[in-house]
């Protein structure tokens, strides 16, 4: 369970925050509520009950906090109490959180009133306690070293944090210094940086804070064991010499997921005060009666749900809906189903007994990097059991020792399936262990048959060192050059200037789960606003450094000449389908000798597909395309026409799914086009023998819209078209 946490965030709102100053596009505030917001937006996205916190207002127009009665606690509001803020209170202080009218505000005072916040919240309970100060400096302080005093030893005998952060605020360690500084913001910096030095707190520069930001924070998760038993070498049953070991299991590595996208239905509320559920409805601020208003703080959840039909001649549409308790479970056995009741199902499960029993051992080199299936876990002693830790460290030093790794047999829970594992030692400076990896079972090795890569075997058995398709020892020796000058294990620099790693482990950060974090946190606070590029930390290892390729160059085309790499000519585009045609090993043109030429066929409604694609091999001209998908569209339209319920619609859609595919393919959607706008209007007409509009849906769901210049440069119907013409009923 995660640990409870309460922050406070005191922002400065003085009038001097409204300026821009040493270059900056944006105004202090603005620019200082970058941090905040990014703090806050994290704090929210974690969606934790536990995580609450507040905001406090300094320098602030008017005054609204419970020391109000006190004169140094003037221009001091609390904007929002210490709690869990979701995404509707978050938009309502962001609507609160603007430049005052006024400079009036003590700073230090405002870090009081955030003390008595957190103490009435937290009362003696456990907590993370913390109050985060971000102001300019440019306001008056009360700077009595007395009230200093007794406000860092509340700080330190609650057990808070105190983090100030100001706008330009020297700081030699980052290496920052504003030039002419005014008397009062210096005088400012030194009584809050006093105070946070007093509380053993962090004082910085607000520059810092937001480089800082661009470096993705990393989420601490508490270990959570997958096996918690014995782990044994021998029959502890039936043998008194057998050892057992109580050990605990946990991931080392596992793979962390990007967030995941929701349905949900905005909620609509009629101006008589309904609540009402639609996917779309108009704003509108004065609403007659009955007409809706969107509610931009309600959502509702989409739920799914799942029939079931069967095929049953009597029933209407030839189909009937079934309850999922009337199914029964069966398995597929060549083209016949073998059904196994639930009372019998246990006999398909095997019954195992949770447990880790070392099944042998094998030396280091035996082991192959591709049998490993999944993620690594390690295997420690229980840690409150004395007995065991000895008994576990005696066996990782003697695998150690003999170079050995132990294959083991694991059942996490009891019933659970069976897995054999190999269990590696591993021996750091502050812990020891057993690393384990998930092993192969016969079935799932994949043993496949490659040629070599440095020789030729000839149909005869003959091999062969030097051929077209194999490298020369030139160009493996340019090759080799080319690799070695591209060697990134030793490109990097450190502080001292020393060759280290370019990329290490820790340094390198999933781009796709990070840039959507930042993309969801900015539109949380910025909703019509352009989401900014991703941070260069997540696209720093995306391309080979330019200093190493610059100096690879020559490398490279000494490597290209050795190769003798040309570039291919672009392909022709060509406006008739070349088809892999079967031709006879003679390579005689049989048609030819024969004199005969196919016949252009007709398509007929028994084998329409076929047929179809039969005319359009044959076909020499745009025309003859046309043809057939007009033949093919007459066709369809019948078939819908004749239908006898919905029996003839999936049919006809296949058709039409075919004829999209082809005409794409022939670079001819223009015929497709022009007679998909034919059939909807019939079909929303009624002109197709009736009420066929369910036809429309399925064409709809099929995704079997006009084909636009995305899917076709011939076309000319453009993306956001083509999608209206969907969308419309």
């Amino acid at each position: 369970m995660a640990d409870k946490e309460a922050t406070v965030y005191i922002v400065d709102m003085g009038l001097s925050m409204g300026e821009k100053r040493n270059g900056r596009k944006e105004t202090d505030l603005d620019w200082a509520m970058n941090y905040v917001w990014e703090k806050i937006t994290s704090t929210v996205a974690s969606d934790r009950k536990t995580a609450t916190l507040g905001v406090v207002g300094l320098r602030t127009d008017d005054t609204n906090n419970d020391l109000s009665s006190e004169e140094s606690f003037g221009n001091i509001s609390v904007l929002q109490e210490i709690g869990q803020l979701l995404l509707p209170g978050l938009q309502d202080l962001q609507q609160k959180i603007r430049v005052s009218n006024t400079n009036e505000g003590d700073a230090v005072s405002a870090i009081v009133i955030a003390i008595e916040m957190i103490t009435k919240y937290t009362k003696k309970l456990k907590y993370k306690r913390k109050i985060v100060l971000v102001t300019d400096g440019r306001g008056t302080l009360d700077a009595d070293p007395e009230s200093i005093a007794e406000i860092s030893k509340k700080i330190i005998a609650d057990q808070m944090e105190l983090v100030i952060l100001g706008v330009d605020f020297d700081d030699p360690d980052y290496g920052f210094k504003e030039e002419d500084k005014p008397f009062e913001k210096l005088t400012n910096e030194g009584t809050l940086k006093t105070l946070s030095e007093d509380c053993d707190g962090i004082f910085g520069t607000m520059q810092e804070a937001i480089e800082e930001m661009t470096v993705p924070r990393l989420k601490s998760t508490r270990p959570v064991h997958s096996y918690r038993g014995q782990l044994t070498l021998g029959d502890p049953e039936h043998y008194d010499s057998a050892l057992c070991i109580d050990v605990e299991r946990y991931p080392r590595v596992s793979i962390r997921r990007p967030l995941t996208a929701s349905n949900y239905v905005q909620k609509t509320r009629t101006a008589n005060d309904q609540m009402s559920t639609q996917s779309s409805a108009t704003a509108l601020p004065d609403a007659d009666p009955g007409e809706s208003v969107t509610d931009p703080n309600s959502l509702s959840t989409v739920r799914n749900s799942r029939s079931y039909q069967i095929v049953d001649e009597a029933a209407p549409g030839g189909k009937r809906d079934v309850n999922r308790e009337d199914l029964a479970k069966g398995y597929e056995y060549g083209r016949t189903a073998v059904h196994i009741s639930e009372s019998d199902l246990n006999v398909t499960k095997l019954e195992t007994q949770a447990g880790l029993e070392i099944i042998g051992f094998v030396p280091l080199g035996n082991f192959e990097r591709y049998m490993a299936m999944s993620v690594s876990c390690i295997v420690i002693a229980q840690k409150t059991n004395s007995k065991a830790i000895l008994a576990l460290s005696s066996l990782i030093h003697a695998l150690y020792e003999l170079d050995s790794y132990a294959i083991a047999r694991l059942v996490p829970k009891a019933d659970k399936e069976p897995v054999i594992v190999l269990l590696a030692p591993s021996i750091e400076e502050d812990y020891e262990c057993l690393l384990d990896v998930q092993l192969p079972f016969t079935e799932d090795v994949r043993s496949y048959k490659f040629p070599p890569l440095d020789k030729v075997i000839t149909v005869s058995g003959k091999e062969i060192k030097e051929h077209r398709n194999l490298p020369s020892d030139a160009l493996s020796t340019t090759m080799s050059d080319y690799v070695d000058r591209m060697d990134l294990s030793s490109f990097g620099r450190t502080e001292e200037g020393d060759p280290t790693e370019y990329m290490p482990m820790t340094d390198t950060y999933s781009p796709i789960l990070h840039r959507l974090d930042q993309a969801v946190r900015w539109r949380a606070v910025r909703p019509d606003e352009p989401v900014p590029p991703p941070y260069e930390i997540l696209t720093r290892y995306s391309k080979p450094p330019e200093e190493l390729v610059a100096k690879s160059k020559r490398r490279l085309e000494k490597l290209v000449a050795a190769a003798n790499v040309k570039k291919v000519p672009p392909k022709a585009q060509s406006r008739k389908r070349t088809r892999n045609e079967i031709k006879p090993l003679s390579g005689l043109d049989v048609t030819a000798l024969l004199g005969s030429k196919p016949k252009k066929p007709n398509i007929t409604p028994e084998n329409p597909i076929p047929e179809f694609k039969q005319a359009l091999d044959s076909s020499d001209s745009a025309s003859d395309v046309r043809a057939a998908a007009a033949q093919l569209g007459a066709i369809i339209r019948q078939q819908i026409t004749d239908s006898f319920g919905d029996l003839g619609y999936a049919r006809a859609v296949e058709e039409l799914r075919v004829m999209r595919e082809e005409l794409i393919e022939m670079e001819e959607p223009g015929a497709y086009n022009e007679f998909l706008r034919e059939l909807k209007g019939g079909l929303l007409k009624g002109e197709l023998g009736g009420e066929r509009r369910e036809v429309w849906g399925m064409v709809r769901k099929e995704r079997l819209g006009l084909i636009e210049k995305r899917s076709s440069e011939q076309s000319e119907v453009g993306e956001e078209e083509a999608r209206e013409f969907l969308a419309s009923r």
